[in-house]
């Protein structure tokens, strides 16, 4: 049987199915995409509603492969096993330990090792920066939408543990996003401090769809890449 190929803006990319064994001996289904000399290893988890095969998902990793970033994105074990309310965070922590595992792992298997981020999807972004709060190396966190407090409710805020994370932080947020006030977002960026960067995405809501501009999810979450790769070459730790 062939291989299993993904559609990227300008080429095809092989896609690689994994198989990541978490502490407690649980597995979830992986993929790994790589071009032939990435410059950073990028991985990705899902946001609460969706898993690792959803087209905004697909549509980002394509794009990123595309400008040299090599991806590897996973499932939960809620969304493994076919549950549709999230994991606790011990078990999305773990799940997220052995992705980062295994993308630590390729990146090093030929020769000088690529730095390896943490990107999540709302759900997704918010249990990569309670990992990396709680030790899980990482050379910096993307968030795609990070859920500040839920709709509705500001005063329940979901920030106490980014303050500890002292690595390069990328938020990507559009505007409209009911899951994050736009001030109360610019107020825990500015506290957190330098290390933090607050990038809007104009109209968009918490899928960064924009009102009167359609596009399907995939080119939504393709259109996302560009300052994502920016940003992790301007915080390079090699330089």
């Amino acid at each position: 049987m062939p291989r299993p190929r993904a559609i990227v803006y300008g080429r095809a990319m092989p896609t690689q199915p994994l198989t990541l064994t978490l502490a407690n001996g649980e597995t979830v289904s992986a993929l790994w995409q790589s071009p032939a000399d990435p410059t950073a290893v990028l991985v990705l988890a899902h946001g609460a509603g969706a898993g690792m095969e959803h087209p905004f998902m697909r549509g980002f990793t394509d794009a990123l492969n595309d400008d040299g970033v090599a991806t590897l994105r996973f499932n939960f074990p809620y969304r493994e096993a076919g549950r549709k309310f999230p994991d606790r965070p011990p078990a999305a922590i773990a799940a997220w330990r052995a992705a980062m595992a295994e993308a630590a792992a390729r990146a090093g298997s030929a020769g000088e090792a690529e730095p390896v981020w943490a990107a999540g999807k709302s759900f997704g972004g918010r249990m990569a920066s309670m990992a990396v709060a709680e030790g899980m190396p990482a050379a910096g966190l993307i968030y795609l939408g990070y859920p500040l407090h839920p709709p509705g409710k500001p005063d329940k805020l979901r920030d106490e543990h980014l303050y500890g994370v002292e690595t390069p932080m990328l938020f990507l947020q559009g505007t409209r996003d009911t899951f994050a006030t736009r001030e109360l977002l610019e107020g825990v960026v500015s506290r957190i401090g330098p290390t933090a960067t607050l990038q809007w995405c104009e109209g968009g809501d918490h899928s960064f769809a924009v009102a009167g501009n359609k596009r399907s999810a995939e080119d939504i979450g393709a259109s996302l890449a560009a300052p994502v790769t920016a940003f992790l070459r301007a915080n390079n730790p090699a330089g």
